[in-house]
């Protein structure tokens, strides 16, 4: 059964524009529905592929800000979001999320400002730590049982160590009835047993294998061939 807080992404075609460039996305245009049903899932892909567009709009849709954050929060400092949510319909499940946060890498200065002045008082004063640091640490303070998470490249500041810190962090909520959705080129995220691999590469949204995933096979190349691989490049 699927009891996901977020169970399936549509998307009506209707609202996009004929010369939007969503159309030119192979692995959006081809897309009409998105089924949800893994407490984890990852979206992986090479750059430009679509995952971190779809899984923005998902979260816009949702409600979160653009920008990232919790639902609570209400800002804009860059508008960067493309119009897709507006056109998705998301099928949610009968249970209600506890609490959500939705976590854009490129944009986590912005939020951690923002926190400063929207919790002047309980602010965990992000800046005044390393970036690595500060990175995990709110996703540390936001990750709950029951929640909806949705992270887009969350290993970006942080080191192999803190990945895996982060991933036992999102095991022990997946086991207490959170659901995330993450895009993410880490190897060492995308080894959590059981979450379900959605890969946007070759024209269209597909499940995929662990091994199968770029991230995992050129990571395995690069230190089991190293020299070789450098001098070939070099």
């Amino acid at each position: 059964m699927n009891d996901q807080f977020i169970q399936k992404v549509n998307i009506d075609w209707d609202k996009i524009d004929d010369s939007n460039y969503l159309r030119n996305i192979p692995a959006i245009k081809s897309l009409n529905s998105l089924e949800l049903s893994n407490p984890v899932t990852f979206f992986v892909g090479e750059n430009g592929s679509g995952k971190s567009t779809l899984l923005e709009a998902i979260a816009v849709a949702y409600g979160f800000n653009p920008e990232g954050g919790t639902k609570n929060y209400n800002f804009s400092t860059y508008d960067s979001h493309s119009k897709l949510c507006d056109a998705l319909l998301l099928v949610k499940g009968y249970r209600k999320a506890n609490w959500g946060y939705f976590l854009r890498a490129e944009s986590f200065y912005n939020v951690a400002t923002m926190e400063e002045e929207y919790e002047e008082y309980l602010s965990d004063r992000y800046h005044e730590k390393s970036h690595g640091e500060s990175f995990l640490a709110m996703l540390q303070k936001q990750m709950k049982s029951n929640g909806l998470y949705i992270f887009d490249e969350p290993e970006a500041a942080l080191s192999p160590q803190r990945q895996l810190t982060l991933l036992v962090e999102i095991n022990r909520c997946a086991k207490q009835g959170a659901q995330f959705i993450i895009a993410t080129h880490s190897p060492i995220l995308l080894g959590l047993p059981d979450a379900e691999i959605l890969s946007f590469d070759d024209g269209a949204i597909h499940p995929c294998e662990y091994e199968e995933t770029d991230s995992y096979q050129v990571t395995e190349m690069f230190i089991n061939n190293r020299e070789q691989l450098l001098k070939r490049l070099l």
